[in-house]
């Protein structure tokens, strides 16, 4: 009863529950023969797929990274400038949440500068393992302080949030979200699982770019699903992994985070740096639990170094000290703004270029649905037999799902993409 009031009450209690964790009893018999043989990650194992294949017009769309116009890896001119000013920087050990200034300026981003959760001082900010980590962070948060809460997740959703959310002790439930028939949302139902969950459950929400299907409410869809989450009494869990990557624009893209501040829901946002900086291998993110006050705050940043301490012990300084440095410092701040439009308009134009080679190639097919999607990733409606025959006849590498990384599209390749898309689609 304590925790599920706990919801009810829009407020984070300082008790510590524990959440009960069932495994089946081994008998340690001196070696590891009742381990079994796990099955490979279906991106990484696609990239060595790809990495293993010789011919010269192999094509890899399974790789969730930009890259630039001639399919090279990418490191931004405001990172370079940043990387070289904090060259001489200590590697002492950094407080269990991460630096002040990094957290200020992770929150004043997703929320903004002027947000009300700022100046009252009620959000609890820690650095966190890019976004993966901070996801996991919020699980295990969640998973211990609203016990007996099943989470929802969209259908499809980024894959790895199921095994994250498992393991951090989670019941997992799915809601509608994508429609193969129309490549677009399915809203009509997806207010009507938000409705039919019970009171008080958690809501995962793509804040943008959904990944994988690229498929975003738009702003007066994010208020409807605003006011059903309101009067159930549902808690929203953000993943922000794209803000300014998606649209070029991160005001706009952080638009449902701040629309449901503004509304009054006490949320949590999960925010990652590896897409819009560039620092893929750096794992720099934040998460954010919104609070009702600063007492209650001071009670939940408490219980989230308790929690953090034994996972990691301290999040890593290099990559969010270029993050702060580069947030932090007014010229680099508006290097970076350009430099992220930039990295979003050329997946924007290579979405209008793949389109166009389609028709060219005589497709008679709609494919408005890719330039309806934003993000790095794109939802083409390819069946699983489509994709196995452009990997095996044409060299190119997707998952089997459809889904494309539009990243990996460029003026080179995109002739030959279509060409082959239209190939495997046209009877």
């Amino acid at each position: 009863m304590f925790a599920k009031n706990l919801l009810n009450k829009t407020s984070w209690s300082a008790a510590r529950l524990a959440v009960p964790r069932v495994f089946s009893r081994s008998i340690w018999t001196g070696n590891w023969n009742h381990v079994e043989l796990g099955p490979d990650d279906p991106i990484l194992g696609l990239t060595q797929a790809f990495q293993k294949d010789t011919d010269a017009k192999k094509l890899n769309l399974g790789v969730g990274a930009y890259r630039d116009g001639n399919g090279k890896p990418f490191i931004l001119e405001c990172v370079k400038e940043a990387t070289k000013r904090i060259a001489d920087f200590d590697h002492e050990y950094g407080p269990i949440v991460g630096k002040p200034e990094f957290r200020k300026l992770s929150a004043e981003l997703i929320f903004g500068e002027n947000s009300s959760v700022l100046k009252e001082q009620r959000n609890v900010t820690s650095q966190a393992i890019s976004g993966t980590g901070a996801l996991r962070v919020a699980g295990e948060w969640l998973a211990r302080y609203l016990p007996n809460t099943p989470i929802y997740i969209p259908t499809p959703t980024w894959a790895n949030h199921i095994p994250l959310f498992k393991d951090s002790g989670l019941e997992l439930k799915e809601y509608s979200y994508y429609d193969p028939s129309t490549c677009g949302l399915k809203y009509d139902a997806l207010l009507r699982d938000l409705e039919a969950a019970p009171a008080g459950s958690i809501i995962l929400l793509h804040a943008c770019a959904h990944n994988p299907t690229g498929v975003d409410p738009t702003q007066d869809q994010w208020r409807g699903i605003s006011e059903v989450m309101k009067s159930k009494k549902h808690f929203a869990l953000f993943d922000s992994a794209y803000q300014g990557f998606a649209s070029g624009d991160c005001e706009r893209d952080a638009f449902p985070v701040r629309h449901f501040v503004k509304e009054g829901h006490l949320i949590a946002v999960c925010q990652s740096f590896a897409k819009n900086f560039g620092l893929y291998g750096q794992r720099v993110g934040a998460v954010t639990l919104v609070c009702k006050d600063q007492d209650e705050a001071k009670r939940v940043e408490s219980q989230l170094k308790i929690l953090i301490r034994p996972m990691y012990s301290n999040p890593p300084l290099f990559g969010a000290n270029i993050v702060q440095t580069v947030l932090g410092d007014p010229a680099l701040k508006k290097k970076w703004f350009e430099e992220v439009k930039m990295m979003a308009d050329r997946i924007i134009s290579m979405r209008t270029s793949l389109v166009n080679g389609l028709a060219q190639a005589g497709s008679k097919r709609n494919w408005k649905h890719i330039t309806d999607q934003i993000g790095m990733f794109c939802f083409t409606g390819l069946t699983p037999a489509q994709c196995d025959r452009l990997r095996e006849e044409f060299h190119i590498y997707m998952t089997r799902n459809g889904r494309i990384s539009v990243a990996g599209i460029n003026n080179n390749n995109v002739k030959y993409l279509a060409e082959s898309i239209h190939e495997v689609t046209k009877n």
